[in-house]
């Protein structure tokens, strides 16, 4: 805490080193491997889980349907995924990477999230749920508790298409 400045300000000023570092890293994901972090989210899941509906992928990726069939329309185009026709129901239509996207997932560094994980489980059962309680009060004290928000730390990246996600 700085010596004339209120505790708040200190907090404000904590709040945007954790929105700008999360920016940065986006940026650095995007920067390495050309997807934004959404789309290395549901590129993962289709390698994870395999063949696999929008709505699987959605549930794994805490992203609503809608933003994960804008995504794979991205990376369909950019031949990364296909769709592939259930042979037993044809009404179902699964999602597999192809060749190129499991390659490009190569390239991805890791995400901040997962270093966040590794150092929170670290830390002791007391420490996490302090962290948490104090969390939640901020939230709550801007008006954030019913924002929708995955449980992954993410930013849209800067495109040339502002509709891209």
């Amino acid at each position: 805490m700085t010596d004339n400045a209120p505790c708040w300000q200190d907090v404000l000023i904590e709040l945007r080193k954790i929105i700008r570092a999360t920016d940065l890293q986006s940026k650095r994901v995007v920067k390495a491997c050309g997807l934004t972090i959404p789309q290395v989210m549901v590129l993962r899941a289709i390698q994870e889980l395999g063949d696999v509906t929008v709505k699987r992928i959605s549930d794994n990726v805490s992203l609503s349907q809608a933003t994960v069939s804008t995504i794979m329309n991205r990376l369909e185009e950019r031949q990364l995924v296909e769709r592939i026709r259930s042979n037993t129901d044809r009404r179902i239509v699964n999602a597999r990477l192809t060749t190129q996207g499991n390659e490009v997932l190569d390239t991805v560094p890791s995400l901040l999230h997962e270093s966040f994980i590794n150092r929170f489980d670290n830390l002791g059962s007391t420490q996490q749920q302090q962290i948490l309680a104090a969390l939640q009060d901020v939230a709550g004290m801007m008006d954030a508790e019913s924002l929708d928000a995955a449980p992954l730390l993410d930013i849209a990246a800067p495109t040339r298409d502002t509709q891209e996600v």
